[in-house]
């Protein structure tokens, strides 16, 4: 009975997600459904005050300027002509064929460079929209096409990434950033490919659907003639996010140490630099972005800038608050005896320690709707009996490693995911249009796994 709660709430959440509805106000309900079935009604507020609420505002005190200063630079990569500059050129260089493709490779660029991925989605979208238009390829595939350029192989399988999801395997494993390179080569090429023959599939299935009208989210056209940055000049703002991303990520820590003290009026705070070093380099790398834009394209973002902005702040809000809503949910779930009980079910149910930890993690994601959440709730409870088991059998560490960030970014694009939902926003997209093809990317995503699992079973490389 209380797995059947837990799934209950989760799929309730689907479905109202995937209808379309405000994951903002059905989140919390769906929750608050689960705990009264779960306890009873007297503990219904008092989950809802310190659990839901808690882990909502805590989402929003962390990530809402990144989502803020991720929508302006987007925002400004549009009105500056940047986006229209890249898009004329892949398509001249590449020609249409390759388009989707140029857009995969974009988001590859800025993800592998430290970029987050809501900031890719922002940044990326004008480029993908204005490409899409040109082309005349249905815009109902570029939600897809940058899921598969960002959520996928650059999030936890490339060797090197310094996404989140990357970085939590190495406080449980004593590893570093580039574990089992040659399995996660493997991985990350497995995704590429069968991603981009599906996103092909879906292109020539489309026939003569084209580009579709009546598109909201959608960044302005250039005219014909108008005047447009150099190709150079317009990924210099990209290049500025990602290379200052990169070298931040690296100076804070040796600047502020492991802990940093500072005094606001009378009282001492503490800041655990190791939690804050990744979004404040982003967050100081998208500023820069943001000047470089400026001084750049300032003859045509400032025609329009006020208009821009506005629209920039109410899809940061709007975005920040389904993903932070979702977040609320997650916490209270995990909260519940169901979902303690889901988790010792997976973890009782399978011998080889890679293939339990594969799926661990990956249901885990899925119950939560997030990577980095499903992968450190399965590794707290289970991470030193993998690695113990993983000893007994003369398992690196590493392999170890990389089958659990590589888990962690399977099912946790279910239709109810913060990212997910993000995209679709962003986009101007509903999960009806669009989301089929993302949960195809999850799908190949979730076999990746299990393919460098067979890989390292047959080979022993890793």
């Amino acid at each position: 009975m209380e797995i059947l709660i837990v799934l209950l709430a989760l799929g309730l959440l689907m479905a109202v997600a995937y209808r379309g509805m405000s994951v903002i106000l059905c989140a919390p309900l769906c929750a608050l459904l689960a705990v009264l079935l779960a306890h009873g009604p007297a503990q219904v507020l008092p989950f809802y005050s310190d659990v839901f609420m808690s882990k909502m505002v805590g989402f929003v005190q962390l990530y809402f300027p990144v989502f803020l200063l991720g929508a302006v630079f987007g925002k400004l990569i549009d009105l500056s002509g940047a986006a229209s500059s890249i898009s004329r050129t892949i398509v001249a260089v590449l020609g249409a064929r390759h388009v989707m493709l140029a857009i995969v490779l974009a988001c590859v660029v800025l993800t592998y460079g430290g970029v987050s991925l809501f900031v890719v989605a922002f940044a990326v979208y004008p480029l993908a929209a204005g490409l899409f238009r040109q082309c005349d390829i249905p815009k109902r595939l570029v939600p897809g096409t940058i899921a598969l350029g960002s959520f996928t192989f650059t999030m936890d399988a490339l060797p090197g990434t310094p996404q989140i999801q990357n970085v939590i395997p190495t406080t449980f494993f004593g590893t570093t950033l580039y574990a089992a390179p040659v399995l996660g080569c493997c991985g990350a090429l497995f995704v590429l490919l069968l991603g981009m023959a599906y996103l092909s599939w879906q292109r020539r299935r489309a026939g003569e659907e084209g580009y579709g009208h009546n598109h909201t989210m959608e960044p302005e056209p250039v005219a014909e003639g108008a005047p447009c940055l150099a190709f150079g000049l317009a990924l210099l703002p990209l290049l500025v996010v990602a290379l200052v991303n990169l070298w931040l990520g690296r100076q804070l820590p040796q600047l502020y140490g492991n802990e940093y003290t500072f005094l606001a009026g009378v009282d001492e705070h503490k800041v655990t630099v190791a939690k804050m070093a990744g979004i404040w380099s982003i967050e100081l790398a998208l500023t820069a972005g943001i000047l470089t834009t400026l001084a750049i394209g300032w003859r045509a973002i400032h025609v329009k800038a006020k208009q821009g902005l506005d629209a920039a702040v109410a899809g940061a809000l709007l975005a920040t608050m389904n993903t932070a809503s979702e977040y609320g949910f997650g916490g209270v779930i995990a909260s519940l005896p169901g979902f303690t009980a889901v988790k010792n079910l997976v973890a009782n149910a399978f011998s080889d320690p890679l293939v339990n930890q594969a799926v661990s993690v990956n249901l885990l994601a899925g119950v939560t709707g997030s990577a980095s959440g499903g992968m450190s709730l399965a590794l707290a409870a289970m991470g030193k009996t993998y690695l113990e088991a993983a000893q007994r059998d003369g398992i690196s560490p590493q392999v170890l490693h990389r089958v659990a960030s590589m888990a962690s970014g399977g099912m946790d694009t279910l239709p109810h995911n913060g990212a997910v939902i993000t995209l679709l926003l962003i986009t101007g997209l509903t999960h009806r249009q669009s989301y089929k093809d993302i949960f195809a990317i999850t799908c190949i995503k979730t076999m990746a796994v299990f393919f460098i699992i067979a890989i390292y079973r047959i080979t022993g490389l890793y």
